[in-house]
């Protein structure tokens, strides 16, 4: 192996972030090239943050060129066309090829339209930040022209939106848009009471089979106390979609749903990029994710380390931010333990709860499968934990104060109608209190698990700060 040879890593998410972002850290002696297609590192459990203006874009999709400040590390946007595994190559888009001495597949997944027919022309997907913009400005033309129509079946059509799919992503949609749609409607004169939301889901039940199944009862309740209480269509199966038409199977019966909004959150499917690579079926799962050793490695190729969406372990894990940032450690330990001739570990992941985003400010968090915290104040400890597993420290930093500010002013809450000003301030500065304690502890724990990753979060230097600006709000 030329001592040169680069650590390429093929993918921005956070599996391939982190894990340059760890070998940068600890001064790994090889160059480390991190290629990624978009010029934007996306926050994904953020999004729904995005398309209801609770964040900014800044906080939500900052840029890999602020994000990777690090002169070890060079930044490629551009798109992998090909891997050769035996000639250690990786071939891009450009025209550009890269000799690795160690490769890192983080390269995420796609969506999974089920060869569904219209599924991929006709709805909208939710896994970038554009897609969040694109929704938005599609939600706020339907409401622009229901508010203008004086024909009955049309607005009603312009004022439906249809999910599919009744998993993680398809309720907190269904939770943001019940809250988020009145709101920007009633700002038209529209009536948000003709606001229809329908998820429609293939088995009875919501969240099944998925690590949020814990959740199931408070996310159920949450759905029916929207603003817009959502409709849940059960053991549907969608069979084809047209321009502002769902099709779909009920007990046996077809039947459609008129709406000029669809969205589709039914699942992912293997990138593109993996199905091409010279490993047999039986190196695969079902799902055609590459089987690894405990230590993240290809079997039969060691200097390759798979992570995220692309790994198939023995353990079955959720395609969380968490375990993502475990994995990225792992694969960055190992791959300068491999350099240095020293012992390889093998990956574990503790896994403390789950969020769940359950409307406009509220939320519900499952504690390390014990302890279930839900509405404003579950959206708390959602917001504050996402905030501490921002990238970098400076980022993470500045969208915390950012994040902080708004919620003692109230910026994206409903107008404050209480006669007592000082009760409402401190109601809200108890708010502040409880979050600044879930961030803190949330940064211990995850400084226990992987040592000397990040900074302290909240440095002293921004509190004074966010004192003055309160100091002047009185």
């Amino acid at each position: 192996m030329n001592p040169l040879s680069p650590t390429v890593i093929l993918g921005g998410g956070f599996t391939g972030l982190l894990t340059a972002l760890h070998l940068c850290h600890h001064r790994h002696s090889r160059p480390i090239v991190l290629i990624e297609q978009a010029d934007r590192f996306v926050f994904k459990p953020l999004l729904y943050e995005l398309l209801s203006g609770e964040m900014s874009d800044s906080q939500v999709q900052p840029r890999y060129a602020k994000l990777l400040d690090c002169d070890g590390i060079t930044f490629v946007q551009d798109t992998v066309q090909g891997i050769d595994l035996h000639q250690r190559q990786v071939k891009l888009a450009s025209g550009l090829q890269y000799s690795y001495g160690h490769l890192v597949l983080a390269l995420g997944s796609t969506t999974n339209y089920f060869g569904i027919p219209g599924a991929e022309d006709y709805t909208f997907a939710f896994r970038t930040g554009e897609d969040a913009l694109s929704l938005g400005r599609h939600l706020r033309a339907c409401l622009q022209q229901a508010s203008q129509t004086d024909d009955l079946e049309r607005r009603r059509v312009l004022l439906t939106v249809a999910i599919a799919g009744a998993g993680p992503s398809g309720v907190e949609m269904a939770a943001t848009l019940a809250d988020l749609l009145p709101q920007w409607y009633c700002k038209l004169n529209g009536n948000p009471e003709e606001i229809q939301i329908f998820i429609l889901n293939r088995s009875k039940e919501i969240l099944k089979g998925d690590i949020n199944s814990h959740l199931r009862e408070v996310a159920e309740k949450a759905l029916k106390k929207r603003t817009i209480p959502v409709q849940l269509v059960t053991e549907a199966t969608v069979s084809a979609i047209h321009p502002e038409c769902l099709q779909y199977k009920q007990q046996g019966y077809e039947n459609q749903l008129d709406a000029a909004t669809i969205i589709w959150t039914a699942g992912t499917a293997v990138h593109p990029l993996l199905k091409q690579l010279d490993i047999p079926a039986d190196r695969r799962d079902r799902s055609g994710r590459l089987r690894i050793t405990p230590t993240m490695q290809l079997p039969d190729f060691p200097e390759v380390f798979v992570g995220g969406d692309n790994a198939a372990l023995d353990m079955m894990l959720p395609a969380t931010a968490q375990v993502a940032y475990q994995q990225g450690a792992t694969i960055a330990h190992n791959v300068m333990a491999m350099v240095q001739n020293k012992p390889l570990k093998p990956v574990k992941v503790t896994l403390r709860g789950t969020l769940m985003k359950l409307g406009l400010g509220e939320a519900a968090a499952n504690l390390f499968d014990r302890f279930i915290i839900s509405g404003r104040s579950g959206h708390l400890i959602r917001q504050g934990t996402y905030l501490e597993l921002l990238p970098t420290p400076v980022h993470n930093f500045k969208a915390t104060v950012d994040w902080l500010t708004d919620e003692i002013f109230s910026r994206h809450s409903q107008p404050n109608l209480s006669s007592q000003p000082s009760l409402h301030l401190l109601q809200r500065l108890g708010d502040i209190a409880a979050v600044l304690v879930v961030i803190s502890s949330s940064a211990l724990f995850w400084r226990a698990i992987q040592p000397n990753q990040f900074s302290q979060v909240l440095q002293p230097t921004g509190l004074p700060v966010l004192l003055d600006q309160l100091q002047q709000s009185q």
